[in-house]
């Protein structure tokens, strides 16, 4: 079965065929910007566009969402995208986008989870697993000896008085020209409030700054969880998003 997997976040949505056996991209991915504003109508161009730069049609589509989605359909929250997608029946406007395929929607970093759990980081490790994404936003997926508890966006805990994404991604990083020591330090606050209130037995960083986890994570001190950088990187969502797809 030919199964897609595609990648909306808040600056680009990429997407590739996906090889469910290794859980990894079976062909190099493409990558369109996320349209501003960020309407429904206007990603599900962008995602069609996406699909259509390969010349296999597939069979499903998974598509991760950055914000909560119930009932593998209804978008709750969109904290880096258009609000307009509140209340949106994501599955029906993204097939209809895509003539009428089958497709699974599912939050971002629940996605990424999936995928490092079952081919990455998180692979075998029981206890309590967060993985944590750092980019537009901070996205993030919770396990409990393997089972995922869907839709928790822990970016939004309160931090210094702001929402935590608002002081800690990578957009945060790169808009006020951050050191990785700077950075570090703020990470390393959301961290430790995180651990306090879960206690989790590791930490795996995903997001495109994962691979440059060497700059930053050797200095980040006083955490008692394990850290590890996510092992699929920025391909993880995608990755996800597919083996979502195929069990639906």
């Amino acid at each position: 079965m030919k199964i897609f997997g595609v990648d909306i976040g808040g600056s680009g949505i990429k997407g590739a065929p996906v090889d469910l056996e290794r859980g990894d991209l079976a062909q190099e991915r493409f990558k369109v910007l996320t349209p501003h504003p960020a309407t429904p109508e206007a990603v599900a161009e962008g995602v069609k566009q996406v699909v259509d730069n390969f010349d296999v049609r597939p069979e499903r589509v998974g598509i991760t969402f950055p914000g909560v989605v119930t009932g593998g359909s209804t978008i709750r929250t969109a904290a880096n995208v258009d609000k307009n997608w509140i209340d949106v029946d994501a599955r029906a406007l993204l097939s209809a986008e895509l003539g009428g395929l089958p497709v699974t929607v599912l939050n971002d970093a629940d996605a990424a989870g999936v995928a490092e759990m079952q081919f990455g980081a998180g692979k075998d490790r029981k206890g309590t697993v967060l993985l944590l994404t750092f980019g537009t936003g901070i996205g993030s997926a919770l396990f409990s000896d393997g089972v995922l508890v869907p839709n928790t966006e822990l970016g939004h805990l309160e931090l210094d008085g702001h929402d935590a994404e608002r002081r800690a991604s990578t957009k945060v990083k790169e808009d006020h020209d951050m050191s990785w020591e700077h950075w570090a330090q703020r990470v390393q606050k959301y961290l430790a409030h995180v651990e306090m209130l879960f206690s989790p037995d590791l930490f795996v960083i995903g997001g495109g700054v994962s691979r440059k986890a060497h700059k930053f994570l050797p200095l980040i001190e006083g955490i008692k969880a394990e850290i590890v950088p996510a092992q699929l990187q920025n391909n993880a969502g995608i990755v996800g998003a597919a083996m979502a797809a195929s069990r639906a």
